[in-house]
């Protein structure tokens, strides 16, 4: 069967970085970094950030701003999937101030930029934070299947994988060899596909895309559409090949997708010629035909009404955003005194 997940993943291009990391010895505080500053400096032109941060060593406490804080531990990660505001402190409710820490691609000073908080006696607590690019537009599922601000996974002491790769992490950040900004960049990535992963095998409730995903009917669904886009496909086709009825896959696919099959394939093959023309020369008419249209003129009126915008268009804004210089991005945090 076809990797949904893994196909998203590719097609929302996802990319990794990881900027900053904490060294805090209680008592110590900080407000979330700005997402919207770093995110010129992952790729140019990207669309969405998704931030996250992950325990190395010891335990602190996170949560969204005048929201109650959760603790974490050693080998948990915390996700914002919309990258809300929020704070971290070695315990509730630290005072902050402002404070400034200025990102330039240019600066000899590699990424990551070690952030040393707290001149006290307590406790430490090392945290890696790392950022993720994706393309939210045309269609990302992922995104919609994860509504909440934020998203703890614990990691230490029920997957072994997650804390192995927070430790990577930590020892690459702390190392000067070669290399260590991309290592670390596939290393924000893996952590990231982790914790999904993690939150798929955990979610009690399983609705949604994610439900979808590891449902035993809409998950074979979903990997019939992603494996053969271009397929002429109708519904009676869709539910011969994962063995159930008609009416039984439209009303579980609808109930954890939130929409029909068909709808569902109209959306991704919009998300694939979207990629297509970002990362390609092909024609108009060569994508038409990879995504499953038999013309131009049907991709291009299927895109516009579901992008707003012509094929023509989007290169053509993707191209200008790409091209961007990268700039320097002063972030501003809170720290506590």
């Amino acid at each position: 069967m076809n990797d949904v997940l893994s196909d998203v993943l590719r097609a929302i291009r996802l990319t990794g970085a990881v900027f900053f990391s904490i060294d805090g010895t209680a008592p110590w505080g900080v407000q979330g970094f700005s997402a919207t500053a770093v995110g010129p400096l992952i790729r140019p032109g990207v669309d969405h950030i998704i931030q996250f941060h992950a325990v190395a060593t010891g335990s602190c406490w996170i949560g969204l701003l005048d929201e109650p804080p959760v603790e974490l531990h050693t080998g948990d990660i915390l996700v914002l999937p919309h990258s809300d505001r929020h704070r971290l402190s070695s315990a509730p409710g630290v005072r902050a101030e402002p404070v400034s820490i200025r990102l330039d691609p240019d600066q000899p000073c590699p990424v990551p930029v070690p952030v040393r908080l707290g001149s006290g006696d307590g406790a430490s607590c090392r945290l890696i934070c790392g950022f993720l690019g994706c393309e939210a537009r045309p269609f990302n599922p992922l995104l919609a299947a994860i509504p909440q601000p934020m998203v703890v996974v614990r990691g230490a002491g029920r997957d072994a994988a997650l804390a192995r790769l927070i430790e990577l992490a930590l020892a690459e950040s702390s190392a000067r060899s070669a290399g260590r900004e991309i290592v670390l960049a596939r290393l924000a990535e893996l952590m990231f596909v982790e914790a999904v992963r993690l939150h798929i095998a955990a979610a009690p409730e399983k609705v949604g895309w994610l439900g979808g995903v590891s449902d035993e009917v809409v998950g074979r669904a979903l990997a019939l559409l992603h494996a053969r886009p271009r397929q002429a496909w109708t519904l009676e086709d869709l539910a011969r090949g994962v063995g159930a009825s008609r009416s039984v896959l439209a009303e579980r696919f609808a109930s954890l997708v939130g929409m029909p099959p068909m709808q569902y394939l109209a959306q991704w093959r919009m998300q694939l010629a979207s990629e297509l023309l970002s990362e390609t020369r092909g024609s108009l008419a060569e994508i038409a035909d990879r995504v499953g249209y038999g013309s131009e003129a049907a991709l291009s009126r299927a895109f516009k009404r579901v992008v707003g915008a012509s094929p023509a268009q989007w290169r053509a804004g993707k191209s200008r955003a790409e091209r961007r210089p990268r700039r320097g991005a002063m972030v501003r945090l809170a720290r506590s005194r």
